[in-house]
């Protein structure tokens, strides 16, 4: 047989590339499925389903500037003693909230969920104790610095570490006045000049009121100044707890968590401290065992309406006191926390964290 040589190459140099095509299609086709299913996990990992849980009751028409009809509450992270202090950390998408039994602080991103973040966050004492020992309202500082209100060991301190690395490493910004020890400091908000105004009751103490080691007699409102000196804004509130600035910073709120005064003050703030002190809201008559909880830790809208935390979960508050609505949560709900615009309210409820997304 005579073999046609150009030909037979020719031949074997066509199937060869053949070949080649068949093996670069299944690799491509094997690198698209690989490929889409790597965005198929991304896409799961970063955008998880939740909950919805409560609903909304409209008492003002005004609520619909805030809430679309049919959002509800989301429960995006529980297991938890009792949650409480939210912090929005908008560089880094980032929650954090204290559970305060068991002396802690977590953190929450939407691609990670829930995770420890420090330990011990409140109580940074050897001996053994109980009750609500951990750090309770969080914030930052004009540094972007962590500071908390520390039950256990009484104090307002700043934690010495970064944001990224926590350690429980800290420094007392305050923990006394009139050479006596406070309570337990409770909630905090910081003004534009850095000026820290603060509550004091005595949830933190292992025997609250009766706590054989409460130094002070009442339970006070602070400001710590610039000069680093603790002056007494008020001491007739009986359990001063939640505190926000108005967005002029000329009206001071402070929640009242007494089941028997549940109530909201509003403050006129002036050079030498406050003035004016009346009533906003009264809750009194909203305190039961269907509306789980008590006036606790309030944000301010940047139109100045209150977010409050109360009786039934998160009631919405006009800067006149109108009551407009209140996001049921159906749990005891300790307090709540803004995103950076405004567009996301994070709320701590007994063993949950809740969203809701805001207009």
């Amino acid at each position: 047989m005579t073999i046609d040589y150009p030909s037979f190459n020719f031949l074997i140099m066509r199937k060869s590339i053949n070949l080649l095509l068949a093996l670069a299609l299944l690799f491509f086709l094997a690198n698209c499925q690989s490929n889409q299913s790597e965005g198929q996990e991304q896409a799961e990992e970063t955008t998880p389903t939740y909950e919805s849980t409560g609903q909304i009751e409209k008492i003002e028409d005004q609520l619909d500037q805030f809430i679309a009809p049919g959002t509800l509450p989301q429960i995006i992270a529980e297991g938890f003693d009792w949650s409480e202090g939210p912090l929005w950390v908008a560089d880094q998408k980032m929650l954090l909230f204290s559970d305060i039994p068991p002396n802690s602080i977590y953190s929450w991103t939407e691609k990670k969920g829930k995770k420890l973040y420090l330990k011990p966050s409140g109580y940074t004492g050897e001996k053994e104790r109980t009750g609500e020992p951990g750090s309770n309202g969080l914030l930052l500082n004009k540094e972007g610095q962590l500071v908390l209100c520390q039950h256990g060991d009484r104090r307002l301190a700043l934690m010495n570490a970064p944001l990224e690395a926590p350690a429980a490493e800290f420094t007392s910004l305050t923990d006394s006045y009139d050479g006596k020890r406070f309570n337990s400091p409770n909630d905090a908000t910081y003004n534009s000049k850095g000026e820290l105004f603060f509550t004091d009751p005595p949830y933190g103490l292992e025997g609250k009121m009766d706590d054989p080691s409460k130094e002070i007699p009442f339970q006070g409102v602070y400001k710590l100044g610039l000069d680093g000196k603790t002056v007494l804004l008020t001491d007739e509130m009986t359990r001063p707890n939640g505190i926000a600035l108005s967005p002029d910073e000329k009206t001071l709120y402070v929640a009242n968590s007494d089941p028997q005064k549940a109530i909201w003050m509003a403050f006129d703030l002036t050079e030498n401290g406050v003035e004016n002190g009346r009533i906003l809201f009264d809750a009194t008559n909203m305190v039961g065992s269907e509306r789980k909880g008590l006036p606790d830790g309030l944000k301010v809208h940047r139109n100045g309406t209150l977010f409050a935390t109360g009786p039934g979960g998160v009631l919405i508050i006009s800067p006149s006191g109108q009551h407009l609505g209140t996001i049921l949560t159906g749990q005891a709900t300790s307090n709540c926390a803004f995103n950076e615009d405004q567009s996301q309210l994070f709320m701590t409820a007994d063993m949950y964290v809740m969203r809701i997304d805001i207009l």
